[in-house]
Formats: structure tokens, C-alpha cells, sequence
């Protein structure tokens, strides 16, 4: 063994020395460099084994799964920058029974490691192309799991004025305990009980004071941190996180395309659904947040005719009732509810099973969407355009009031004109317009504004054709129905 070269160094590239002069290496440089060189030979097989690549095993740089994982990582956007975790499309397999007892469990270990890892797994960046990405809603128990999270929070979220009052105890008021169930409320938050594996007496009281202050030790309660929820304030704070974890996750799922089938078809996932965005005024946001976006993306396939099928429920939601809870979103201020019920009412007038539940609500539809474009939010308006465009193709009825209904034209043409900053909201509103028109009885109402259909033809290039047609129906073609009229009666 050469005794320059430590035993437990590996074998690297040669060194060479740094001279002005490339051919003044001494004999004793060239000679170091040819040993070292014969030995990467004789070991690699002729050829020097490439490094292994960063945050990945030594060794692996001279497999064939070394070089497809280069290959991989030299593919990869060059703007992925910094750390990224990817978990292996095999975990959800490997332990989703698992995963789906530990939900079941209600121990706050397992239940926090169930949800963390769903999170994980559920989580998709915009520009990932998993193709195997597992489609976690199809794993036997995983959705229902998820839903009792939600139902236990829901169980116990109501507002403190309904909560049933205590009675007054008026046997054994002296006393400590009293047998009654109120030895919690008795000894107070702070006061350590008798239970196995915690000092109790005197040693419990101790163990609560510090200094002469007494401090709230909630793990020397009745359960552990490892155990059960507590039923105090801390322990109702963290059955809500559970449930907003939840439906985030559930929110997750519904983007991917493999789980859109079998959750649309959930009766107990869209109950839940809609009954948290149905008590958004007491809900948790986040929590009615989750619950309004994975309608939202369910919408394409969302028949209402699901709540009063024979599939079992669990809340009674009845379509009336589903429909009012997104009319209340509807008219929240807050931006992104008002926002994603527009779009949502918009993606269920599509599936014509759905309309004699619409159509009741269509006067407070329409009105809601025309006060939307007011606004001088730009995703507002886009929204409102998007659904007013799917209600204008429903049927006549819809056409007339939309038409009729006061600032609706003047509005459609200000986003035209402004214009929206996304073409496709601007062609919409155009395609709105043509389909007024085509109503006889809205003519009278759209020549008022021929002069401003006639500016736009003339001076906008990208919608000329639409207000071109616009303008045939209005001038050209004769009124068929009053036409009739006239005849009939002699106007």
C-alpha cells in the first residue's frame, strides 16, 4: 500500500499541478498520475465511474438506475429550484390500510401522521407530470375515514348559546365530588386527576406549580398528547385543525381526474360539503374554503338528483337545500366565495338535470352575477361573465330576464370596451350579447345601443364579426312574431 494515500479515501480524478508551463511536471507528478490512472482503469472496466449525483447514495452513480435518474433530473424544468420532496408512488399501497386505520383510530398520534402523510401524498404542484400517482380516493375506507374527521368537528361545532345547559346540583354541594359527572368542572383545568401513570395527591398538585404560579399542564389531564382528544377548549381547537386537514386533503383529491368519478357519486362527501359551506357564517373560512373548491371541481359531474336518491345519507341534504347554501355564497362579500359560486353555478347549468333546481333561483341568479360585474375586480367579472354565458344558453325565459334586468347591457359592454385584460372574458361577454338578440322580444331594448355596437364593429377587429352579426338581427331580419301580431290583430 502506496503510504502517501490514506485507506479510506476513495479513488478521484487526478490532480494535476497548476505551473505556467503545462510540460514542467517533474517525473515524480507523471508517475503518481499514470499509477492512479491504471488503477481507476483496472477498477471501472476502462472507464472512470461518474460521481454519484447529490442527496442520492454513494455507489449509485455505477448503476443503470443511476443513469435513467440522471437522465430524469437533466430533463427536469431548470426552474425547479431548491430542495423538493417526492414520496414513492408505492407508500399509499404499501400502507394505505394503515393510513386508513389510524384515521379510524381517534388517538391524536396516529390520526396527525395519517393526516401529514395524506397531505403529502394528496399534494400536486401545477407542472407535475406524476402519471402514477395513485389515486387515493379508489383506496377501500380512505374518503369515509376523512368524512369522520369533518363529522366529529361538525359534531361538536355549535355555537355556545345552543350548547344544552347545566343543571344546578344541589346534592353534595360540599362536597369535592360529587358523583354527578362534574368532577372536571369541580377540581377546575389546573387541577391534576388520579390516573395511572401520574403522580396523584400531593405529588400531582406539584407537579401544576411552579414559582407559586399555578400553570394550565394539559398533558396531566385525564389523556395524554398520544391519546384522546381533550373535551376542553385546547381539545375542541384541535379537533378543528383535524377538520380543516381533512377537507384540505379532500380538496386535493378532487383535482386529480382519476378521483372526480367516485367523488362526485359520494353522497357523504357532498353532504358534508355542502352543509360546511351552508354554515359559513359560524364555520371555520379555511374549513368552508376547502369544502366551496372541491364543489367546485366536482361540478362538471355533480348531479343534484343525488340527494334524494336511495343512496344512504347521512345529513339530510335536499337539492333546494344545496342549491340555497350556494346562492348564500353567492351573496357573501367575501371575493373568493362569491367568485367560486359564480364559476360553480356556471359548470352545473351544464348538466340539463340540474335546471328545475336552478331555474326557481334564477331571478337572484342573474341579478347577483350583473351587481359581480360592477366591481372593479377582474376575477369577479370574469366569473359572472363565465356563468351568465352557460345561463343565457339555457332557454328563452333566461334570456328575457338577463336582457331586461337594468345595467346588464351597459355592463357587458363596458367589460368589452374597458376591456378585461383576458380576452376570452371579452368574447364571452360579446357571445352574451348575440344571444339576447336572437330573442325578438329583446330587440326593442338592443337598438337603443346600435351607436355602440356599431363603434365596436368598426374600431375592435377581434369581436367585429360578433357585433356584425349583432347588428343583421337587429336591422335586417324582420320581426317575425310581431309581424304576426299585427296581422292577427290589426296593431
Amino acid at each position: 500500500m502506496d503510504p502517501r494515500r490514506s485507506p479510506t479515501k476513495m479513488p478521484t480524478k487526478p490532480k494535476t499541478v497548476r505551473n505556467r508551463n503545462a510540460n514542467s511536471k517533474t517525473p515524480r507528478v507523471r508517475e503518481m498520475q499514470k499509477r492512479e490512472q491504471g488503477k481507476s482503469g483496472g477498477s471501472g472496466g476502462g472507464g472512470a465511474a461518474p460521481p454519484a449525483k447529490r442527496g442520492r447514495p454513494f455507489g449509485s452513480g455505477s448503476s443503470s438506475a443511476s443513469a435513467a435518474a440522471s437522465a430524469a433530473d437533466s430533463a427536469a424544468p431548470s426552474t425547479l429550484l431548491g430542495p423538493s420532496l417526492h414520496v414513492h408512488n408505492s407508500f399509499a399501497d404499501q400502507n394505505n390500510k394503515r393510513i386508513v386505520l389510524a384515521l379510524q383510530s381517534g388517538l391524536k398520534s396516529e390520526l396527525t401522521w395519517a393526516l401529514n402523510t395524506l397531505t403529502l401524498l394528496s399534494f400536486k404542484e401545477k407542472d407535475d407530470m406524476r402519471k402514477d400517482a395513485t389515486p387515493l380516493a379508489k383506496i377501500p375506507g380512505l374518503l369515509d375515514a376523512l368524512l369522520q374527521a369533518i363529522d366529529d368537528w361538525r359534531d361538536i361545532a355549535l355555537p355556545k348559546e345552543l350548547a344544552k345547559s347545566t343543571r344546578v346540583r344541589t346534592l353534595g354541594a360540599n362536597s369535592v365530588v360529587t358523583g354527578f359527572g362534574n368532577e372536571y368542572q369541580a377540581l377546575g383545568s389546573t387541577s391534576a386527576l388520579h390516573r395511572p401513570g401520574v403522580g396523584s395527591g400531593s405529588a400531582g398538585i406539584e407537579s401544576t406549580q411552579h414559582s407559586g404560579v399555578t400553570k394550565s399542564r394539559f398533558t396531566e389531564l385525564w389523556l395524554d398528547e398520544d391519546g384522546l382528544f381533550n373535551l376542553d377548549d385546547e381539545g375542541r381547537a384541535e379537533k378543528q385543525q383535524c377538520a380543516v386537514t381533512a377537507s384540505n386533503i379532500i380538496r386535493n383529491f378532487s383535482f386529480m381526474p382519476d378521483n372526480e368519478v367516485i367523488m362526485a357519486q359520494h353522497r357523504h362527501c357532498l353532504e358534508t360539503a355542502f352543509q360546511c359551506i351552508e354554515d359559513h357564517l359560524v364555520e371555520d373560512e379555511e374549513l368552508v374554503t376547502n369544502a366551496l373548491e372541491t364543489i367546485v371541481n366536482l361540478a362538471p359531474l355533480l348531479d343534484l338528483r343525488i340527494f334524494s336518491s336511495s343512496k344512504p345519507s347521512f345529513i339530510k341534504i335536499t337539492e333546494k337545500r344545496a342549491v340555497q347554501a350556494i346562492m348564500g355564497m353567492l351573496e357573501s362579500a367575501v371575493k373568493a366565495w362569491h367568485c367560486a359560486a359564480a364559476e360553480l353555478l356556471g359548470r352545473l347549468i351544464i348538466n340539463p338535470d340540474n335546471e328545475p333546481f336552478l331555474l326557481p333561483f334564477f331571478p337572484l341568479i342573474h341579478k347577483r352575477l350583473i351587481d359581480l360585474i360592477s366591481m372593479p375586480a377582474l376575477d369577479a367579472q370574469a366569473a359572472a361573465i363565465g356563468a351568465l354565458y352557460n345561463l343565457a344558453e339555457v332557454n328563452m325565459d333566461c334570456r328575457l330576464k338577463i336582457a331586461n334586468e337594468r345595467w346588464a347591457i351597459d355592463r357587458l359592454l363596458k367589460v368589452i370596451k374597458t376591456p378585461h385584460p383576458v380576452p376570452e372574458v371579452c368574447r364571452k361577454a360579446a357571445m352574451i350579447l348575440e344571444s339576447l338578440v336572437s330573442e325578438p322580444q329583446n330587440r326593442s331594448l338592443l337598438l337603443a345601443y346600435e351607436n355602440a355596437f356599431a363603434e365596436i364593429l368598426f374600431t375592435d377587429g377581434r369581436y367585429s364579426d360578433t357585433f356584425a352579426r349583432i347588428l343583421y338581427e337587429l336591422t335586417s331580419r324582420p320581426n317575425n312574431k310581431v309581424a304576426t301580431a299585427r296581422g292577427i290583430w290589426g296593431m
